[in-house]
């Protein structure tokens, strides 16, 4: 009986050990910086979400870019929205503008929307609810100074965020922005892959992920905003298509209007 009790107690330890290892591996895995996660979820004990989607009967879909590295391709990019009659919402990073407020002010002169993508790209879960406010306004401040526009729109670095966080960003106005499709521009793919990933997904409502400062972004966007555009989809800002009132987000983080009783 001694021999049978010490043989189940050592399974025991066993499966304790290879479980306690598994979560910190877990735990122990994280993004390369200034890298956007793929797929951002909230915490299990979250409430509050982001918004990833609307739900729309128009044929519309918001084509977003964050702007946190370089701005040797703006010019390119900035020709070629116009070219093919298109405004977007760049989210920029504060350190970002500091860098290049030239690159800003040309973006907003062309009539691009300007969101925050905080002040310093840090991992925002980590933040205290103060800490996430200061992230979002001194943001806001310097795209205000050099644009003459006070923005209602975040975007957190990585995708990630928390209850403290969207609650920072809601309590002091602003319109939490996540994405549904991600072009992984970021990783170097081509063009056209970034075109396989997101063209059987698009729907009305969709809101895009793209980054500038990347391999092929600049010298893909023409061809993605013409096969967009063959789809039967408007390319909008997020402004154009998020409801600003009367709206809820629901648990796959689509926001929906009220009227609508969609849960």
């Amino acid at each position: 009986m001694f021999l049978v009790l010490n043989k189940e107690k050592i399974c025991v330890y066993i499966v304790s050990i290879i479980t306690v290892v598994m979560l910190f591996c877990m735990v122990g895995t994280t993004n390369k910086p200034n890298e956007e996660t793929t797929v951002a979820t909230a915490s299990n004990s979250s409430t509050r979400l982001p918004i990833y989607n609307v739900q729309t009967e128009e044929n519309k879909v918001a084509l977003t870019m964050n702007c946190a590295w370089n701005a040797d391709d703006i010019d390119s990019i900035l020709n070629t929205l116009e070219k093919n009659n298109v405004k977007i919402t760049f989210f920029m990073v504060g350190d970002w503008i500091d860098k290049f407020p030239e690159a800003v002010k040309k973006i907003s002169e062309a009539g691009h929307e300007i969101g925050s993508h905080s002040d310093t790209h840090p991992h925002v879960n980590n933040l205290s609810y103060e800490k996430n406010i200061e992230e979002i306004e001194k943001s806001n401040a310097k795209i205000e100074k050099i644009t003459g526009k006070k923005t209602d729109l975040y975007r957190a670095p990585y995708g990630e965020y928390n209850d403290t966080v969207i609650k920072a960003a809601e309590d002091n106005g602003y319109y939490a922005i996540q994405w549904n499709l991600d072009t992984l521009d970021y990783t170097g793919i081509t063009g056209e892959e970034m075109w396989s990933r997101i063209k059987g997904k698009l729907s009305k409502g969709s809101i895009i992920l793209s980054h500038n400062g990347t391999k092929h972004t600049a010298d893909s966007l023409d061809m993605l905003l013409k096969n967009i555009k063959k789809e039967g989809y408007d390319i909008v800002k997020v402004s154009d298509i998020i409801y600003k009132s009367d709206y809820i987000i629901n648990s796959t983080g689509t926001q929906v209007k009220n009227s609508n009783n969609v849960q």
